[in-house]
C-alpha cells in the first residue's frame, strides 16, 4: 500500500498494480480535416523520458490546449479548427493519456516540464494555454513554473493542485479507487463515467458518446500507477496570487459546488482574474456547450490583442 495523489490532485491510499504500457507512434504528417479551414501537422514530439502526440494548425500566437482526466486531444475537436483559424494552436496528449508514452515508475517528471519542451518543439514563445478540469490544473502548474512562457490562461471547470477535497468529493469518488484497487480497469472508467460529475453531460447523447471512446481508448495507467508527477512546492494553491497572466475561468452554471468553489477560489486569489458562468453546462463545459464556450474564449483571447 502508499500515498499517491492522483492526476485530479486527489489523494487516495491504494494498492499499486502493473499498468499497461502505451506504444508510441512514430513520424508526422500534414492532414486536412473534412470541413476544416487549415491543414493539420500531427505526430510525435520526443521530450526528456517521453514522447508527446500531439496535433497543430493555423498561425499567429499559439494556444494550447489540454484535455481532462482520462481523456485526450479529442476532447478539443469543437474548438481545435475554430481557433486555428485564428491562432497557431498545438493541441496534446498529456504524458500516460491518449495516444502519449506513460510514466516510468521511478523516474519523475514534470507536466509543466512536458509542456515546455513540447512548446521548444514548434519554436514556439509565450503561449495562450487553455484547460478543462485536470487540464487546468496542469495549466496553473505551468503558470507558476515557467511564468515567463505564458501570454494568457484560460480555466475551464479547472482543478487547482493542492485543493482541499471535501468528503463529499471524496465518497463520490471511491467506487473509482475501490474499483482500482481490484485492478478493474473496465470497473472503474464505468464507475468515472457514470460520476454526478458527467450528469449534464449524459444528457447529450452524442457528447457522452464522445466521452465514452476517449475513456474507453484511455490505459488506465494513472489507476493503478504511483505517479511520479513532479508538482510545484509549496502547492499551486497556494500561489495563485504569482499569477501574473491574463486569467479567464469559466464554470458551467452544473458544475458540481466542489467545482464552483474551486473556480472562486481561483479567480479570487489570480490577480485581476476574470469569472464566467457558462449557462447550462455541466463540468465538461467547453464539450457540453461549445459553440457559446468558443464564442467566450475567443471573446478573451481577443480583448488581449490590443
Amino acid at each position: 500500500m502508499g500515498v499517491v495523489r492522483d492526476a485530479l490532485g486527489v489523494v487516495s491510499r491504494r494498492r499499486f498494480l502493473l499498468g499497461a504500457g502505451a506504444a508510441a507512434l512514430a513520424g508526422c504528417a500534414d492532414f486536412q480535416i473534412p470541413g476544416a479551414a487549415t491543414a493539420v501537422d500531427r505526430g510525435h514530439a520526443e521530450v526528456p523520458g517521453a514522447s508527446l502526440y500531439y496535433e497543430t494548425a493555423g498561425k499567429g500566437q499559439t494556444v494550447v490546449l489540454i484535455h481532462a482526466f482520462m481523456l485526450d486531444t479529442r476532447t478539443w475537436d469543437d474548438q481545435f479548427d475554430a481557433y486555428s483559424r485564428t491562432y497557431r494552436v498545438i493541441r496534446y496528449d498529456a504524458r500516460g493519456f491518449g495516444r502519449s508514452s506513460v510514466p516510468h515508475a521511478g523516474e519523475p517528471y514534470s507536466h509543466s516540464d512536458d509542456l515546455a519542451a513540447l512548446l521548444d518543439r514548434f519554436q514556439a514563445g509565450p503561449a495562450h494555454v487553455v484547460g478543462v478540469s485536470m487540464g487546468g490544473r496542469f495549466a496553473l502548474d505551468f503558470a507558476v513554473t515557467y511564468p515567463d512562457r505564458l501570454l494568457s490562461l484560460t480555466l475551464i471547470d479547472p482543478v487547482v493542485g493542492g485543493w482541499p477535497w471535501s468528503r463529499e468529493w471524496l465518497v463520490s469518488y471511491a467506487p473509482i479507487l475501490a474499483a482500482a484497487r481490484r485492478g478493474d480497469i473496465p470497473a472503474a472508467k464505468e464507475a468515472w463515467l457514470e460520476h454526478p460529475l458527467f450528469a449534464p453531460l449524459r444528457e447529450k447523447p452524442a457528447v457522452a458518446a464522445r466521452m465514452r471512446r476517449m475513456v474507453d481508448d484511455y490505459s488506465g495507467w494513472h489507476l493503478v500507477n504511483p505517479d511520479p508527477a513532479r508538482v510545484p512546492q509549496p502547492p499551486t494553491v497556494s500561489q495563485l496570487s504569482k499569477v501574473g497572466a491574463p486569467t479567464y475561468v469559466l464554470v458551467g452554471e452544473r458544475d458540481l459546488p466542489e467545482f464552483q468553489m474551486i473556480a472562486t477560489h481561483v479567480a479570487r486569489g489570480v490577480p485581476g482574474a476574470k469569472r464566467e458562468t457558462l449557462t447550462g453546462a455541466g463540468h465538461l463545459a467547453s464539450m457540453e456547450s461549445p459553440q457559446r464556450a468558443n464564442e467566450l474564449v475567443l471573446g478573451f483571447l481577443a480583448s488581449l490583442q490590443g
